[in-house]
């Protein structure tokens, strides 16, 4: 099957082309650097001719509320439009857990990609998980102080090799809909995994938790972002994949 991964050279995305390839499968990376750009569709028609499925794992990294919402919309919009030229026939998303619970600015974005989904003529399927093993060290990355303010939130995560498996075997089956969310194996304080990853990487940082303020923080902080009925859980343990030397890269 040939089979089309957007944003394929991201944490996920990777994971997912390396699930597709490794099972015998077609797979087409959209992405700059294989001449593909989602911003403004240069490449793209090219890139999907014979495509039967596409899995957008896209991102982008910001927390404003319209630079969110007009990045998931124009790359969701562009992608759907250029799959039924195409006759795709199913369109495969990563989202997150607790998406439609937490209201900031790029949970915005990514509830509007959803509703994108769910109303264009593509059949579809729609993958919610939990932060991946990275997300505390990405927090970490962004300020090269001695103390990193980091939200108080309590999340469950998962590796991201297991949610592209997952994503590969969406994308192989046939449209579901809302699919079963996934989620890690442990809830776990946020804090408290960045000061194990600090400590694993050697580098004296005092790490501090700080609520975030509004309903979003108090929602992340309670819990909002865990799955709230039935999820597939994972099997690789934060422990497990920080014992990692590469931090599971």
């Amino acid at each position: 099957m040939r089979i089309a991964v957007a944003g394929g050279t991201g944490v996920a995305g990777r994971h997912t082309v390396r699930a597709l390839a490794d099972a015998g499968h077609d797979v087409v990376v959209l992405a700059r650097s294989h001449g593909v750009d989602l911003a403004d569709g240069q490449g793209l028609d090219a890139a999907l001719a014979r495509v039967e499925v596409v899995v957008d794992t896209s991102n982008v990294p910001t927390l404003n509320r319209r630079a969110a919402v007009d990045f998931f919309t124009e790359v969701t919009s562009r992608l759907l439009a250029a799959e039924t030229r195409h006759a795709v026939r199913h369109h495969v998303v990563l989202s997150i857990v607790g998406v439609d619970r937490v209201d900031t600015g790029y949970y915005a974005g990514k509830r509007k990609q959803e509703e994108l989904v769910r109303t264009g003529d593509v059949p579809w399927s729609i993958l919610r998980a939990t932060q991946f093993h990275e997300f505390p060290g990405q927090l970490l990355d962004r300020g090269p102080s001695s103390v990193a303010l980091l939200p108080r939130m309590r999340i469950q995560p998962v590796a991201a090799r297991e949610v592209g498996e997952d994503l590969a075997r969406i994308a192989t089956g046939p449209p579901l809909g809302a699919a079963p969310e996934l989620a890690g194996p442990e809830v776990h304080e946020l804090v408290d995994l960045a000061r194990q990853l600090a400590a694993r990487r050697g580098r004296p940082r005092r790490v501090v938790g700080v609520p975030v303020p509004g309903r979003a923080g108090r929602a992340m902080a309670s819990g909002a972002l865990l799955p709230s009925g039935p999820a597939t859980r994972g099997i690789q343990t934060y422990a497990e994949w920080l014992a990692d030397a590469d931090e599971g890269r």
